[in-house]
């Protein structure tokens, strides 16, 4: 995997306006200052920057990208001091480690009340506080039963502190944490196809943000909403949602987000130059955040995720081209030397979005097969996933109809259909 920051910006200046990167290259070599440097710009130097490959171009290309788009090239995500800044790409530490270091947290805690009686000090906090990070950072990868178990023990465990005698800061702070808990555990309830005790846990972390003002926390739980709008296919839900919490989320990853998520409601309705717009909105909040310590927590945005959202979005916008560059990179960008994955759910998408387009392109054999290994996964949302498989199942079955394969991934879709509608009746048609 690749040790670089991806270039968000430059790259969605470019999808904006409709541009290879071919195109691109040749605008930039007849901009005044490429004719005059008889610059050679090409596709290969415009997918290195795009990379993050090379963060600092020369500056006679730093000139021809502001003759071309009009912005300077810190606007078009550039930065002098990129290079060795932290990885975004892979986990820090795996997730077998993650839940070892949650659980050591938890003994931790207790001996802390147990020493401490009905008072509660600062380095529980701190420690109860790493443990939540723990649990978030461990969402991409552990499956879902076991993090919603670990999830509902910590929060019994904060409720007990709620009630002990504590500090008003103390109180905000567990409040805080009990915020972060329990949007968790909602987005774990909704993998599971748990969807009246994914809502029950959504509202209570708005709840819990709302009493203490803290808006990132609010902007996670229209967050949530929109997410499940959009699963559950009312797309306007999607973008109502998404930019009610994108008015108190603030300068946070609840922000990019909430964007991402507006872009992607968009291009399900269809709307290809707002959702175009919604993901430039997105790279540009992103580029103003620091650079995550740990962008494996569930609820921080970091850079390869915006990769992951506009592959999905340029699917359903039926952008084939743009759809499948995104959608490989995703794949690339979150594999090991070893084959296996930090970010499986993502992948699991990207195989989708992969399976339409060469569906669309007539390669059934090929479209079977990224679909299958999307069901081949094991860390995954069950009801994202069965939602994704019936965007591919619908154009197999409109293209393919009577073809054995066609019908053979067909069955599968209808099995883990199947599967979700038993573990939660009449939550899947």
């Amino acid at each position: 995997m690749p040790d670089n920051i991806p270039n968000i910006q430059l790259r969605a200046w470019r999808n904006q306006h409709l541009l290879t990167r071919a195109d691109m290259a040749e605008k930039v070599n007849a901009t005044p200052i490429g004719i005059s440097d008889r610059l050679t710009c090409d596709e290969e130097r415009i997918r290195r920057w795009e990379a993050g490959e090379v963060s600092w171009p020369h500056s006679s290309y730093r000139l021809a990208l502001t003759q071309l788009t009009g912005l300077q090239p810190e606007e078009l995500g550039f930065r002098q001091n990129r290079r060795g800044q932290t990885r975004l790409i892979e986990a820090t530490v795996t997730p077998m480690d993650a839940l070892r270091a949650e659980a050591d947290l938890y003994g931790t805690m207790e001996l802390a009340q147990q020493l401490q009686a009905s008072d509660v000090g600062n380095g529980t906090l701190e420690a109860l506080a790493e443990a939540v990070d723990l649990l978030c950072r461990a969402y991409p990868v552990v499956p879902a039963a076991s993090l919603r178990d670990r999830t509902q023990k910590r929060l019994a465990q904060v409720s007990r502190l709620l009630s002990g005698r504590i500090t008003l800061d103390q109180h905000r702070e567990l409040l805080v944490i009990t915020g972060w808990l329990t949007a968790l555990l909602g987005c774990v309830h909704y993998d599971l196809g748990e969807r009246e005790e994914a809502e029950t846990a959504r509202r209570t972390a708005y709840e819990m943000g709302r009493q203490i003002g803290h808006g990132e926390l609010m902007g996670w739980a229209y967050e949530m909403s929109a997410w499940f709008a959009l699963v559950e296919g009312r797309y306007e839900d999607v973008v109502t949602a998404a930019r009610i919490g994108q008015a108190i989320a603030g300068q946070s990853s609840a922000m990019v987000q909430l964007t991402l998520q507006e872009a992607r409601g968009l291009a399900r309705i269809g709307d290809r130059r707002e959702a175009d717009k919604a993901l430039t909105r997105g790279a540009d909040t992103l580029a103003k955040l620091p650079i995550p310590e740990h962008p494996d927590n569930h609820f921080v945005f970091d850079h390869a995720k915006w990769l992951f959202y506009a592959a999905t979005a340029y699917t359903w916008l039926e952008d084939n081209d743009r759809a499948e560059e995104h959608a490989l990179e995703t794949i690339q960008m979150h594999t090991r030397p070893d084959g296996t994955s930090n970010a499986p759910m993502r992948v699991a998408d990207a195989h989708i979005d992969l399976g339409i387009i060469h569906a669309r392109r007539g390669d059934l054999d090929a479209a079977v097969e990224q679909g299958l290994a999307a069901f081949d996964i094991e860390r995954r949302s069950l009801i994202d996933l069965v939602n994704r498989a019936g965007d591919l199942d619908r154009v197999l079955r409109q293209r393919y109809r009577h073809e054995a394969l066609a019908e053979g991934f067909h069955e599968r879709f209808i099995t883990a259909r199947r599967a979700l509608s038993t573990h939660r009746p009449g939550f899947v048609d």
